[in-house]
C-alpha cells in the first residue's frame, strides 16, 4: 500500500514515531454508550504510532460515575506496560473489555496512569471535535480515524506483518 499524502490541517500516520509520541490534547471528546454520554473531556493523551490512527487515553474523571468495571484479563504493550481491561457501561449496554488502562505504565508513558482508552467501533458514538469517530480497522487496535488523518492504517486485511 502506498502511503497516502496528507492535505493541509491533515497528518499522515506514517509520519508518526516508533516508539509512539504520546501528545497532550484539548481537543474536545464525547464517547455515548447505550444511548447516554458517557466520558468527556478536553484534555486527554493521543498516542501516535507510526501506521496507526490516534489512540486517545481520557482520564479517568471523564468517565461517568458507574461507567467503568473492571473486567478479567491483562495484555502487554513492549512500551507501555502491562494493560488491564473494563467494561464500560451506558444505558441499558454493556461493553465488555472494550476499554483499557495501564495501572503501573512504563516511565516514558508515566502520563498514562488514571486513563482509559477505548475502541470507538464499540460505541454508539465517539467524537473529537464534534466529528464522528470511524474506528481503527481490524479488531485488535483502537485507533480512531478522523478527517484529520490519512493512511492507510494498520489493521485493514494484508497488514498483519507491518
Amino acid at each position: 500500500m502506498e502511503r497516502i499524502q496528507p492535505g493541509p490541517g491533515q497528518e499522515s500516520v506514517w509520519d508518526y514515531p516508533r516508539p509512539p509520541a504520546l501528545e497532550l490534547s484539548s481537543e474536545q471528546i464525547a464517547v455515548v454508550l447505550g444511548g447516554q454520554v458517557i466520558a468527556e473531556t478536553s484534555r486527554s493523551w493521543r498516542i501516535l504510532e507510526t501506521s496507526h490512527p490516534p489512540t486517545y487515553y481520557l482520564p479517568r474523571s471523564a468517565f461517568v460515575a458507574g461507567s467503568l468495571r473492571a473486567a478479567g484479563g491483562t495484555s502487554y504493550c513492549e512500551w507501555k506496560g502491562v494493560a488491564e481491561y473494563l467494561d464500560l457501561i451506558g444505558g441499558d449496554r454493556v461493553a465488555e473489555r472494550q476499554a483499557w488502562w495501564y495501572p503501573t505504565p512504563t516511565q516514558s508513558y508515566a502520563a498514562l496512569e488514571d486513563h482509559v482508552a477505548l475502541y470507538p467501533g464499540a460505541m454508539d458514538l465517539c467524537t473529537v471535535d464534534g466529528e464522528r469517530v470511524a474506528a481503527q480497522p481490524g479488531n485488535f487496535y483502537g485507533g480512531w480515524v478522523t478527517s484529520r488523518v490519512v493512511g492507510p492504517f494498520k489493521g485493514t486485511p494484508g497488514t498483519s506483518y507491518w
